[in-house]
Formats: C-alpha cells, structure tokens, sequence
C-alpha cells in the first residue's frame, strides 16, 4: 500500500510541477523580452509557482537565518545541492532579483530549459571558453547590484560526504568585485527526492542561512583560503542540522 501510494503521490508531484510551469511560463518568459527592468515580473512569477509547488505537493520550506539578509545588498549566494528540491528554495527566500549560473545541460529540457535561459547565466563546464564568459557576466551583474547564486560543488551531490569539493568561480567572483558572500545550506531535500531516483516524498526541507563573509580588501591571493572558511563553515552548518 506504501508503495502505491508513493506512486500516486510522485505522479502528483510532476502534475503539480508540469501544470502549473505551464501555466505560469508565458509571465515567465515575457517580461524578459521587453528588457531588464521588467525582469521583476519574472522572478516574482518563479516565486509565485515555487509557493504553488509547496503547497500543493505538502513539501514544506522552511528557513533559518533571515536576518542576514540586507536589502538593497548584492551578494554572491553560495549552496549546496543535493536534489532538484533544492530549486524550489531560491525564489522561496532570496530577496529581489538575483541570477542564478545555470549549467547548459538545463536549456535543452523542454519549456523549463526556456525559463532557465531567460532568468540564469548559462555555462557549458566542459568549455574553458564558456566558462571565462559566466565568470564574466556574473562580475557585471554583481556590479550593477544584482546579487548572484552558485552552486560551488557544480553538481549534486551523489556521495555520503557532506559537501563535494568546491570549485574557485564564486570565490574568485566575490573578490574582484569585493562582494560578500552569503552561505546557504538545505537540508533533508536529498532524502526527500534524492538524486537518480524517482522516488519523492513529502516532507519538511529546512534552509540555513549563514553570516556573510566580508570580502573587502581581500585579493586573489586568498581565493583558496577564502573557499576553505566558507567550505568549513558550511559543512559545520549541515552537520549540526
């Protein structure tokens, strides 16, 4: 009976999901068209179907660590990822526009590789060339003032470790354009939807916002040891719970 009912319940999800992206995608996409200044009513519908998705799937989000958050502050947002229920979160909680790095495997998936495009800064990791051009386009969006998401281990994580090495991109960014960085941890979701699975159970996903890390005067010199106090930091922050 649990095994039926976890097969409604995951048909359910991808209803909920496929619907209401449907639904919402022409106020998704649009906005965009018309240039950055309407790009508000894009995020503003992302967060609309992120509340929809919760509700109506009874995965529920909760956070930690508001305070932290300033307003009209770029800030160069760090995670970890470990499931696709780690998405949900970002229109969730993180204030006014942001741009996340979104790899380009995500545009080619039918109408949510469109939205992807449209509101994240596209790289191809395989390329050093593409690579070079996110890197660039995120300084310049941190520079006007828009804050910026990255995923810093690049993948989901797939191990029983805690967080998968770091890559320098986020680092590297938040030093030339002396940004602080703001670490970001979600719980539970890989136990929930875990990643190479179908299988999807409701549940409680809990994000933990950390202090910002202060990167003013500091230079490329540090890069590495920046990476390690955020590293270290947000490890201690998953395995306290």
């Amino acid at each position: 009976m649990k095994k039926v009912f976890l097969k409604l319940y995951a048909l359910w999800v991808f209803l909920v999901f496929t619907i209401s992206m449907l639904i919402l995608f022409p106020f998704m996409i649009s906005p965009v068209l018309f240039g950055e200044k309407f790009r508000t009513i894009s995020f503003f519908s992302i967060r609309i179907w992120a509340k929809v998705f919760s509700i109506l799937t009874f995965i529920r989000y909760e956070a930690e660590g508001n305070e932290h958050f300033k307003k009209h502050n770029a800030f160069i947002y760090v995670c970890n990822h470990t499931s696709f229920l780690d998405t949900p979160a970002m229109p969730l909680f993180l204030p006014g526009q942001f741009r996340p790095l979104g790899k380009t495997e995500l545009g080619k998936i039918p109408v949510l590789g469109l939205i992807v495009k449209a509101v994240c800064v596209m790289v191809d990791r395989s390329s050093v060339k593409s690579r070079n051009e996110s890197i660039k386009k995120l300084s310049e969006l941190i520079k006007r003032g828009i804050s910026i998401f990255i995923f810093p281990e690049g993948t989901m994580n797939r191990t029983s470790q805690a967080l998968k090495p770091f890559y320098d991109g986020a680092f590297r960014i938040a030093v030339e354009t002396q940004t602080p960085i703001l670490p970001i941890v979600i719980l539970n979701a890989g136990k929930l939807f875990p990643p190479n699975s179908l299988a999807i159970r409701p549940g409680t996903i809990k994000v933990k916002i950390g202090p910002p890390l202060n990167t003013t005067g500091l230079t490329l010199d540090e890069v590495k040891e920046i990476k390690s106090n955020i590293y270290q930091t947000m490890e201690k922050m998953i395995l306290e719970g």
